[in-house]
C-alpha cells in the first residue's frame, strides 16, 4: 500500500488502552487523565478483524502499545488472535516492563516476537522521581525474563532531554552493552509544539521514511503521531478508514492537540 508521496505504509501501531500502572512525568499529568469509558474500548475481535485488513492491504508489520498494553485484561489473548493472521513478519510490543516477568514466557509462546522496554535510567531513585513511585527492578525482572523466554531483541526505549551524553542516558548505553541490549535515544517529543526528531537506532521521526499508521484504544485510526487527522473505524468501516488515512496522509509531521501519547501509543 502506497501513500500519494510514494512511501509504502505497512507497519500498524495498535493502542490496546490508555491506562497505565505508572505516571511518567513526560506522558503523563500528575492528577491523572480522563479515562476513555470501558464500552468505547475496541474489542479483541474488532482489533483482530481490522489488522486482518490491513494485512490485506499490505501490513506486515504490527506492534502492540498503550498506555501500557500489560495492563489491558487478557493481552495474551489478542497476541495470539493476531499472531494467527497470515502475512504479519514482525509483531512486537512496547511496554514498561513493569508486569513482563509475570507475562513474557506466555507472550512468547502466543506468538510476539520481540519487545520494546522502556527505561530512561538505571538509578532506582531517579527511576521512582521520573515514573511517579515506580519500583525499577521491576523492570529489571522483566528484562531478564524477556532474554530468558526468547522475545529478542530486546530493545531499551531510552527518552532523551538534548543528548545521549545526558546522565541518565550514559547510564541506560553501558547498561546496554553489558546485558546484550539495543538502544534506541529518543528526543523527548511535544505533540502541541510539534517537536519531534528521529530516534537513534530506529527510523521513528524520519518522516520521509513513516510507513506507519496508528489506531487509538477506541478506534481512531491515525496517519500521523504529530497532525490531528483520523478516521473512525466503526463508522468509516475498515477499508475506508485505512484508504483515507493512507490516501491522506501528511508529507511531514506538524503538531497534535487532540491527542496525548498514553492514547495513541507513542
Amino acid at each position: 500500500m502506497l501513500d500519494r508521496f510514494n512511501r509504502t505504509i505497512n507497519y500498524l501501531r495498535i493502542s490496546v488502552t490508555d491506562r497505565c500502572n505508572l505516571r511518567c512525568r513526560y506522558c503523563m499529568p500528575e492528577e491523572g487523565i480522563q479515562l476513555l469509558r470501558h464500552e468505547d474500548i475496541l474489542s479483541f475481535d474488532e482489533i483482530a478483524r481490522f489488522t486482518e485488513a490491513a494485512v490485506k492491504h499490505g501490513v506486515n508489520k504490527v506492534r502492540i502499545t498503550g498506555g501500557e498494553p500489560l495492563v489491558r485484561r487478557g493481552i495474551v489473548t489478542l497476541v495470539k488472535m493476531i499472531s494467527g493472521i497470515r502475512g504479519i513478519k514482525d509483531l512486537s510490543m512496547t511496554t514498561n516492563g513493569v508486569l513482563l516477568k509475570d507475562f513474557a514466557s506466555d507472550l512468547k509462546a502466543a506468538g510476539l516476537h520481540r519487545i520494546n522496554i522502556s527505561l530512561d535510567t538505571t538509578d532506582p531513585e531517579r527511576f521512582k522521581y521520573i515514573t511517579r513511585g515506580g519500583n525499577i527492578q521491576d523492570v529489571f525482572d522483566g528484562i531478564t525474563e524477556a532474554k530468558k523466554s526468547g522475545l529478542l531483541p530486546v530493545k531499551i526505549n531510552c527518552v532523551i532531554k538534548k543528548s545521549r551524553e545526558e546522565e541518565d542516558a550514559r547510564q541506560i548505553a553501558d547498561f546496554c552493552l553489558k546485558n546484550d541490549l539495543e538502544i534506541r535515544n529518543i528526543q523527548q517529543m511535544d505533540l502541541v509544539k510539534g517537536h519531534f526528531s528521529t530516534v537513534e537506532g530506529g527510523t521513528g521521526g524520519n518522516c520521509e521514511l513513516c510507513n506507519r499508521l496508528r489506531l487509538t484504544a477506541n478506534g481512531k485510526l491515525r496517519p500521523c503521531l504529530f497532525n490531528d487527522l483520523e478516521f473512525d473505524i466503526r463508522e468509516l468501516g475498515f477499508e475506508e478508514a485505512i484508504m483515507k488515512a493512507a490516501e491522506l496522509k501528511p508529507e511531514c509531521g506538524s503538531s497534535n492537540v487532540t491527542g496525548n501519547f498514553y492514547n495513541i501509543g507513542g
